[in-house]
């Protein structure tokens, strides 16, 4: 199946939490780092998520949000650090790739915050998403 969401990172799920309705769900990405998703109980019980199922979190580019240094008293889980190797910009938007160990993450931000942050190819970054931002698919 064919998606439209950019950022599709495969990797390993290390725990499930559960909750009333909800759940978080731990992903060891396939170069180390971790991701955190919020998913229903109904989606880890249709697709079978268990400690050691492959995954795909997926992130469409408008939630990855950026950052140029560590952020301190966020509540924002997932944090990747990255370098910025391409901007693209258009009217009011921007496309900003963002290469984090083993992989490249998409993010779609205002052409104002590339400005403002200083966007541009080799700026280190942190990608910030939030956990109900992230879906997953199986393997």
């Amino acid at each position: 199946m064919s998606l439209s969401i950019r950022n599709q990172l495969p990797g390993t799920v290390v725990s499930v939490t559960p909750g009333e309705v909800m759940a978080t769900v731990k992903v060891r990405l396939d170069a180390g780092q971790e991701i955190t998703a919020a998913v229903t109980l109904e989606a880890v019980r249709e697709l079978g998520l268990a400690a050691g199922s492959p995954v795909r979190a997926l992130v469409k580019s408008t939630e990855v949000s950026l950052a140029t240094g560590p952020v301190d008293g966020l509540s924002i889980r997932n944090r990747l650090p990255g370098t910025v190797t391409d901007v693209t910009s258009g009217g009011a938007m921007a496309r900003v790739k963002v290469r984090i160990a083993g992989a490249e993450l998409t993010s779609a931000i205002t052409r104002d915050a590339v400005a403002e942050l200083g966007l541009s190819e080799g700026t280190e970054v942190v990608a910030l998403i939030k956990s109900t931002e992230v879906s997953l698919s199986g393997g």
